[in-house]
């Protein structure tokens, strides 16, 4: 749990620490704008923009039963953001886990990526798929009538 927050903690330091020696210098203008953008990192960067994680086999059990894709993740994974923001709002219709929290999780990757932990590694109808393309993701999900 702990390196899940590591990243967006560095960010948001580093953006205090730079905002602080901003303001000190007579800059208060650029200090804010520099501490939101560090602050808009720590949040991309966290658990926060992803929609719920739940464990690995809580995942495999409800794509058994309504068919949806499992996206195994891990913050801080610019294909992973890529995956999620490319997503939308349909990013919420498929089944998120967490490798640093579900250990499970982390045991399914390594399994299917030659034990790597390479990650978006999506599961569609039990075949994975490692880092595949937004837009192929996408057409795996259920048609939304």
């Amino acid at each position: 749990m702990m390196r899940t927050w590591i990243l967006p903690a560095l960010f948001a330091l580093c953006g205090l620490f730079v905002a602080t020696g901003l303001v000190l210098s007579g800059s208060p203008g650029e200090a804010a704008a520099l501490l939101l953008m560090f602050v808009l990192l720590a949040g991309m960067h966290s658990s926060l923009v992803f929609p719920r994680s739940m464990s690995a086999p809580e995942a495999q059990r409800r794509s058994a039963v309504d068919g949806r894709p499992i996206v195994y993740w891990r913050p801080g994974c610019k294909y992973c953001l890529r995956l999620r923001f490319r997503l939308g709002r349909r990013a919420r219709e498929l089944h998120w886990v967490n490798i640093w929290q579900d250990p499970d999780g982390a045991a399914a990757v390594r399994a299917v990526n030659e034990g790597n932990e390479t990650v978006p590694t999506v599961v569609v109808a039990g075949r994975s798929h490692t880092n595949p393309e937004p837009s192929w993701v996408r057409e795996q999900l259920p048609s939304s009538t």
